[in-house]
C-alpha cells in the first residue's frame, strides 16, 4: 500500500459535519491501495462528541494524535466565558467565534472577534503550526509517505502541509471544505490592512505551492482561479470533488418512528443565520386554513439548533408541534432522515451561499426523502436538485410558491422521482476512489 498523511484538525470522537468527509474518505482509500496516516490533535475543542464514529475508522488506517495549545481556551476560562457561545459552533473558529460576534456590542466579544481576526491568523489553531512541523518532520524521517493532504478550515492545516511540502518535497494537496477568504464570516472580521494583505498572501501560497487543489464545488474552485489572477491559473490542479454520502450508513437501518401525520425533520446545524422565517408563516397559514394540515403537522430538529430558531417557531404558534431532540448520535440521524415527509435544507441567509453544497445534503440525498430548500436561486445546489430530481429551492422571501409545494406535498398530489443514477455518483466509495486518482 501507499501512504497518505492526511493532516485534520476533527477527527472520532469529535462530531459535527468537519469530522465527516475525511473520516469516510480514509474508510475507503485503503480499498485502492492507499493507507492514510490521520494527524490529528489529542485535546481540540470539541463541542459535540459521538463515540459511534470511532466504529467508522478502517483497521487500516493509523492515527497519529499530538497535544494542541488553543489560545481561545485560555482566553474563555480567564473569562469566565467557556461554553456560553457553543450554539453556534463554526468550523474553524473557535468557542468565541465570529459567527456569534457579529452583531455583538459587549466589549469582551469585541475583543475576541479583533483577536481572532488579527493575532489568531488565520485561526485559533496556528500555535499547532510549528510544533507539527517539527514533529511531523522526524516523522517522515522515520515513516515515509507518498502524498500529504491537508484538509481545512481550520486553515492552520494547511500551512504545516505547505511547511512539509517545501521541506521534504513531497506531494501535497490542499482540500478546501468551505472558502478561505471568501467565506461568509470573513467579511465581519475587523481586519486591519495588514491582517488582510496577511491572510491574502497565505490563500495565495497555498494556492500556487499545492501540486493539487481540491474543492466541493465549481464555484469555490472557480473563486479559487480569480484570486490567482490571470497568467497563473493552473486550471489542471484545481478538482472538484464535492462531499458525499456512506451508503453503508443507510444499509439495514430502519425509519425512526415518528407520529403520524406530516412530518418535518431538520438534522445538523440549525444556525440562526439561515432561519426560513417565510416557512413557519406558510406553516402557521396552513395549519389555520388547510383541513387536517394543523392536526397532523409535526417539526423536529436533532443537532445544535439556534435559540433564535426555536423561538421563531414558537411566536409562529407552532410550538405545541416542535420537538428538539438536541445533538443525537449520526446514525440515529439518519434514521430519522429516513423517516421525514420532508427534509429541511435552509443555507445561511449570505451570497455566499450560492456556492456551498453542504455535507448534510448528501445524507438527505441517500436518505431518499424530499427536500425543502431554502436560498438563493441559480445557487449550486438548485442544480444538483434539479439533477437529482429530489427537491426544490425557495428564496427567503418566497411565500405562494413554498405554499403550493407544501400544499402538494401534504395532499400527495406531487410525485417524487428522485434520479437514483445521479445521487449515486455521491457515494463516499466512488469520491474515495475519484480521490486516489490525485494522489497518484
Amino acid at each position: 500500500m501507499k501512504r497518505v498523511l492526511i493532516i485534520t484538525y476533527y477527527w472520532p470522537p469529535t462530531a459535527g459535519s468537519g469530522v465527516q468527509r475525511w473520516l469516510k474518505m480514509s474508510k475507503y482509500l485503503p480499498q485502492y491501495g492507499w493507507q492514510p496516516v490521520i494527524y490529528t490533535p489529542e485535546n481540540p475543542e470539541a463541542g459535540m462528541t459521538d463515540e459511534s464514529l470511532l466504529r467508522d475508522i478502517a483497521p487500516e488506517v493509523e492515527v497519529i494524535k499530538r497535544p494542541i495549545l488553543e489560545p481561545y481556551a485560555v482566553f474563555n476560562a480567564l473569562t469566565g466565558n467557556k461554553g456560553k457561545n457553543s450554539g453556534k459552533a463554526s468550523a474553524g473558529s473557535g468557542a468565541v467565534n465570529p459567527i456569534n460576534a457579529v452583531g455583538h456590542k459587549s466589549p469582551l466579544m469585541r475583543l475576541s472577534l479583533w483577536l481572532r481576526a488579527n493575532v489568531f491568523v488565520p485561526d485559533p489553531r496556528f500555535l499547532w503550526i510549528r510544533p507539527s512541523v517539527r514533529f511531523l518532520k522526524q516523522y517522515l524521517r522515520e515513516h515515509p509517505v507518498d502524498a500529504i493532504v491537508s484538509t481545512g478550515p481550520p486553515h492552520s492545516m494547511h500551512l504545516i502541509a505547505r511547511a512539509l511540502h517545501r521541506s521534504t518535497g513531497i506531494p501535497w494537496t490542499a482540500d478546501f471544505r468551505d472558502p478561505w477568504t471568501r467565506i461568509f464570516y470573513f467579511k465581519h472580521l475587523p481586519l486591519t490592512r495588514r491582517s488582510r494583505k496577511k491572510y491574502a498572501a497565505m490563500e495565495l501560497s497555498v494556492l500556487r505551492e499545492a501540486d493539487h487543489v481540491v474543492a466541493v464545488t465549481d464555484n469555490m474552485v472557480r473563486d479559487f482561479l480569480e484570486e490567482l489572477g490571470p497568467g497563473q491559473q493552473d486550471k489542471g490542479k484545481f478538482h472538484v470533488i464535492e462531499n458525499g454520502y456512506d451508503e453503508a450508513d443507510f444499509t439495514g437501518i430502519t425509519a425512526a418512528e415518528l407520529p403520524a401525520g406530516f412530518n418535518l425533520v431538520h438534522t445538523g446545524l440549525f444556525s440562526a443565520e439561515g432561519n426560513p422565517r417565510r416557512l413557519w408563516k406558510v406553516l402557521a397559514e396552513l395549519s389555520r386554513d388547510l383541513p387536517g394540515f394543523g392536526r397532523d403537522l409535526h417539526l423536529t430538529f436533532a443537532g445544535k439548533t439556534d435559540p433564535e430558531i426555536l423561538a421563531a417557531v414558537r411566536e409562529a404558534g407552532l410550538g405545541d408541534r416542535l420537538t428538539d431532540r438536541g445533538y443525537i448520535p449520526h446514525h440515529e440521524a439518519n434514521s430519522l432522515q429516513k423517516a421525514a415527509d420532508l427534509l429541511l435544507l435552509p443555507l445561511r441567509e449570505e451570497p455566499e451561499a450560492a456556492g456551498i453544497l453542504t455535507g448534510k445534503y448528501f445524507e438527505y440525498l441517500a436518505a431518499g426523502r424530499p427536500i425543502a430548500a431554502f436560498g438563493p436561486h441559480g445557487s449550486v445546489l438548485e442544480h444538483s436538485l434539479a439533477e437529482t430530481r429530489t427537491g426544490e429551492i425557495f428564496d427567503w422571501d418566497e411565500e405562494a410558491p413554498l405554499k403550493a409545494w407544501i400544499t402538494a406535498q401534504f395532499t400527495r398530489t406531487s410525485t417524487f422521482d428522485p434520479d437514483t443514477a445521479a445521487i449515486s455518483a455521491y457515494t463516499r466509495r466512488c469520491l474515495a476512489g475519484r480521490y486516489t486518482e490525485i494522489l497518484q
